[in-house]
C-alpha cells in the first residue's frame, strides 16, 4: 500500500516501549510516518522497543520533535487531530483526510485539557461501553488509523 498522502501518527512523551513497537510496527504497515515527541520515557536502543517493531524498523518512517509546538511549526498546513476520552465526538463520527496527524498522548496522562479545549473541532475518543477507563494506547492507535484509512479509501486494493 502506498498513500498519496501518508498519515502520521504522533505520541506525544510516550512511555511504554512496546506499545510505541506496536505503533511503530502499525505505521511501516500502512505506510504512515511516526513522529516521536519530547521526552521519551526509554531510549530507542531499548529491547522491548525493538522486540515490539520486530525486524520492521526499516520499514518505518520515524522523525523525533523537542515538542509538538516544533512539529506544528515544520508542518503549518498540517491538520492535527486530538483524541482523549474527553473529547465530545467520537472518531467515527469525524471526517479524516488523507495526510491528518494523528495525536496520541503519553499513556498514564493522555494530552492536556487544555489542548483539547482549544481544539475541540478536532478532537475526538473512541467510545468506551464497559467501567474500562481506557484503552492501551497502540491499541487506540490501530482503531482511530484504521478507521481514517477506512474514510478515506487507502485500503481499497491493499
Amino acid at each position: 500500500m502506498s498513500l498519496q498522502q501518508p498519515f502520521h501518527i504522533v505520541l506525544v512523551e510516550p512511555e511504554i516501549p512496546p506499545n510505541t513497537g506496536n505503533i511503530a510496527r502499525l505505521c511501516g504497515a500502512t505506510g504512515t510516518i511516526l513522529h516521536l515527541v519530547g521526552k521519551l520515557g526509554f531510549s530507542t536502543d531499548d529491547r522491548y522497543l525493538k522486540r515490539a517493531g520486530l525486524d520492521y524498523w526499516s520499514e518505518v518512517d520515524i522523525r523525533y520533535w523537542d515538542d509538538l509546538d516544533a512539529l506544528k511549526h515544520a508542518f503549518p498546513d498540517g491538520r492535527f487531530v486530538y483524541t482523549s476520552k474527553k473529547a465530545p465526538q467520537s472518531y467515527l463520527q469525524f471526517g479524516f483526510l488523507p495526510g491528518d496527524f494523528i495525536v496520541f498522548g503519553k499513556e498514564t496522562k493522555g494530552l492536556p485539557e487544555d489542548l483539547i479545549e482549544a481544539n475541540l473541532q478536532t478532537a475526538v475518543r473512541i467510545p468506551i461501553i464497559g467501567k474500562v477507563r481506557s484503552l492501551n494506547l497502540s491499541t487506540s492507535a490501530g482503531i482511530v488509523l484504521y478507521e481514517a484509512l477506512r474514510q478515506t479509501g487507502a485500503l481499497e486494493g491493499a
